[in-house]
């Protein structure tokens, strides 16, 4: 079978870059089912793709239609995946749940460093002492 080149394709799509979005998603249709619409052969989905698109028979403004839809569909979510926030009315569950809020508060807290303005005096201190050494 004879090689397929960008400039076999680019007389049907506007640039290479639509080329590659284009032939993405024809590839994306051949992996869901899609009918080829020339000869496969041995040959791989995007090459095929590329062959398809070079032959002029494919449906380009089809393909940028559904190339342009598959980014606008959004995935909706179920009442079960809306929030992630645990609403148990279990007074244990709640009780460890602002116990565990209090740890993390007070690990943050104590986690902050405490140089006051008296103790970095020091320390330049010390380190001039030892440079003059």
């Amino acid at each position: 079978m004879a090689r397929t080149t960008n400039s076999d394709t680019l007389p049907f799509v506007e640039s290479r870059y639509e080329l590659g979005m284009l032939a993405s998603q024809r590839v994306r249709d051949l992996n869901g089912g899609a009918e080829p619409i020339i000869e496969t052969g041995n040959d791989k989905l995007t090459v095929l793709s590329l062959r398809e698109i070079a032959t002029g028979k494919l449906d380009i403004n089809g393909l940028r239609h559904e190339f342009v839809q598959s980014y606008k569909e959004t995935p909706v979510l179920s009442e079960s995946d809306a929030s992630l926030e645990i609403t148990s009315e279990d007074p244990a569950l709640r009780e460890i749940d602002a116990e565990l809020s209090d740890i993390l508060v007070e690990e943050i807290i104590s986690s902050k460093p405490t140089d006051s303005a008296e103790e970095l005096t020091e320390l330049s201190a010390d380190e001039s002492i030892k440079e003059s050494e």
